[in-house]
């Protein structure tokens, strides 16, 4: 596969931890995506949820807008501004950029984002049902970046964010739960707080009384030699492929070759062991049982949610794949002991997705066997952060409560 050229040095983002986290109000009309800069008027979302692009490119010969990395030519009026409407777009958040003669460009007037193993720009479409991502004035939790060194593995320094729930700091005798979070391919550490909104889900489920507190950690999931790929940033290598169809959101995977498996749930699976969980239970007031520890992750992090718990199932006692795969039952060598200590195993995918009639089934087969085993199919969605976002709401309220599943229908009532 061919990949463009970077012929511009990436923005620096913002802190994109709150950014947008409002742009899931309706709007009437057209108006500018919640993601622009202040002024900017482009990337603008039309009435019907089509979106408009324009780029000043006077001397281009070729403009295009990849758009969930799918490229599509732009027209160049008599100013010299390419512009270019889309289909209607999902609700939800998605990730775009330019291709001018054939480089990949970012739009300067947005905000941007980790996507396909590179910077990306991102617009948001309002969702009317996206209430449960909200900024609101309830009490709001923490995201800290920390560096760890990963001794006993890497031998490198490793970087996470760290979420502590509403009343962390004030209660300095409680001790919390916690729950290890994945990204995809061609992401990072950052994104379930800057496009997943992780922390606001949180806030809001706990002030409602929907979930109980407890801690999240997400860092990358790539793991290579000190100073590689996976020490803190993107993974190198190919797979933003400048407008080809690739899956979203799931580009190059450089840097986590050989992760999804083996002894110990694979290299990955082995640092959370040995230096990661050590390090969290040693620095954050947590509850450092296998009852009150999680993992879950997306797409890709979800295949590797797969390997590193069912390789350490004395150390985790709630599984979440989203749009990752499931589990099967002829994979489980003790169903009585698994039965026991997994509390909750959850599936999800979105309805759009291939993936989700097996997801299905296998959560059913589950069942049969007596696994609190759960199923969760967002509607109307794909391969996309809507469903990851729908996804981790459901999948939070089952957490450290040791209760059956019951679904919370967030589809839009007519």
């Amino acid at each position: 596969m061919k990949t463009a050229p970077l012929a511009l040095a990436f923005l620096l983002s913002l802190s994109g931890l709150s950014a947008g986290a409002q742009s899931n109000a309706p709007a009437s009309g057209a108006h500018p995506s919640p993601l622009n800069f202040p002024g900017i008027q482009y990337p603008r979302i039309e009435a019907d949820n089509r979106v408009t692009f324009r780029f000043v490119a006077t001397n281009a010969q070729k403009v295009r807008v990849a758009i969930v990395s799918v490229a599509h030519d732009m027209i160049k009026g008599d100013d010299g501004v390419w512009t270019y409407t889309s289909e209607p777009m999902a609700p939800g958040y998605h990730n775009y950029w330019m291709i001018v003669d054939g480089a990949v460009v970012l739009d300067p007037g947005t905000e941007t984002y980790i996507g396909y193993s590179h910077m990306c720009n991102g617009f948001e479409i309002p969702d009317p049902d996206g209430d449960f991502y909200a900024l609101k004035d309830v009490p709001h939790g923490n995201v800290v970046q920390k560096n760890y060194y990963a001794k006993a593995t890497t031998n490198g320094w490793r970087h996470i964010f760290v979420y502590t729930p509403p009343g962390y700091e004030a209660n300095t005798s409680t001790r919390y739960p916690v729950l290890y979070l994945q990204h995809g391919g061609g992401e990072d550490q950052r994104v379930w707080t800057e496009m997943g909104h992780a922390n606001l889900i949180l806030d809001n489920l706990i002030a409602e009384g929907k979930a109980r507190p407890f801690i999240i950690v997400m860092e990358t999931s790539a793991v290579g030699p000190a100073g590689g790929p996976g020490m803190g940033g993107p993974p190198r290598g190919g797979g933003f492929p400048g407008g080809t169809n690739a899956a979203p959101g799931r580009g190059g995977r450089g840097g986590f070759g050989g992760m999804m498996g083996g002894p110990g749930g694979g290299a990955y699976g082995r640092l959370m062991v040995k230096d990661l969980i050590p390090w969290i239970d040693s620095n954050f007031r947590t509850l450092p049982d296998q009852p009150h520890r999680a993992m879950a992750g997306l797409s890709m992090g979800g295949m590797q949610t797969h390997g590193v718990t069912m390789a350490n199932l004395d150390k985790f006692s709630h599984i979440g794949i989203f749009s990752g795969g499931s589990i099967s039952t002829t994979e489980i060598t003790n169903l009585t002991s698994f039965k026991r200590n997994q509390k909750v195993v959850f599936f999800s995918f979105g309805s759009l997705e291939p993936g989700a009639p097996g997801a299905k089934a296998a959560a059913a087969a589950l069942k049969e066997d007596g696994v609190n085993a759960c199923y969760y199919e967002s509607p109307g969605t794909a391969h996309e952060w809507q469903t990851w976002r729908r996804s981790l709401y459901q999948f939070a309220q089952l957490l450290f409560k040791d209760g059956r599943y019951q679904k919370t229908n967030i589809q839009r009532t007519k």
